[in-house]
């Protein structure tokens, strides 16, 4: 193993689990569309209210979703929840009161007015896509198949079928410069790596 190996192993054993922090983690129900508001009127009646020391975190469960529009690939966040918003705190009759009566709150997931806490597992499941996941995705490069001077067909769009020989790869964007022979002349192409085939 090589040293950036190590670098790279160590930062992932760092990361720890949503789960460990001070606290418990709780579910609010909000109007699904006010997520992001009833967050900031939460965030915003903890500092008044002083209440930093027993409620440290409001998160909104989202993934990265990537679609293509007009030809474009474009990644966008998706509430993975609509309308429900996680709350790490010391619970308690003034944390439950600060919470409860934060304008867009309808009420807490529990057993009648109790709130439950959630257990490592629904806690992992809810955040962990936006932490030691999307962290392991985003250092773990795919493994790159193509080289310079291969020759790839494409899958799809207006060059569907074309054959053309690689000029340049880019492993950071994922995607290739293929040189293609249209009407006698050689014209590079920049396509994504999804986007060919190897011959």
């Amino acid at each position: 193993m090589n040293d950036g190996d190590e670098d790279d192993a160590a930062e992932f054993e760092l990361l720890e689990s949503p789960y460990d922090r001070s606290g418990d983690w709780y579910v609010i129900h909000s109007y699904a569309g006010y997520e992001n508001k009833v967050r900031s009127n939460l965030q915003a009646r903890i500092a008044s209210m002083g209440m930093e020391e027993r409620i440290f975190e409001v998160e909104i469960p989202v993934e990265d979703v990537t679609e293509f529009k007009n030809g474009k690939k474009v990644t966008s966040q998706k509430k993975v929840f609509p309308g429900y918003i996680m709350v790490r705190c010391y619970m308690d009759d003034d944390v439950w009161q600060v919470v409860r009566n934060t304008p867009g709150v309808t009420g807490f997931v529990g057993l009648g007015s109790k709130p439950t806490s959630l257990s490592r597992r629904e806690v992992e499941s809810m955040l962990q896509f936006q932490t030691v996941a999307h962290e392991a995705l985003r250092r773990l490069k795919p493994k790159v198949d193509f080289e310079i001077g291969e020759t790839v067909r494409v899958k799809e769009g207006p060059l569907a079928d074309f054959s053309g020989e690689i000029s340049e790869i880019n492993e950071d964007q994922m995607k290739l410069k293929v040189l293609f022979n249209i009407f006698g002349r050689e014209t590079p192409v920049e396509l994504e790596f999804a986007q060919v085939s190897k011959l």
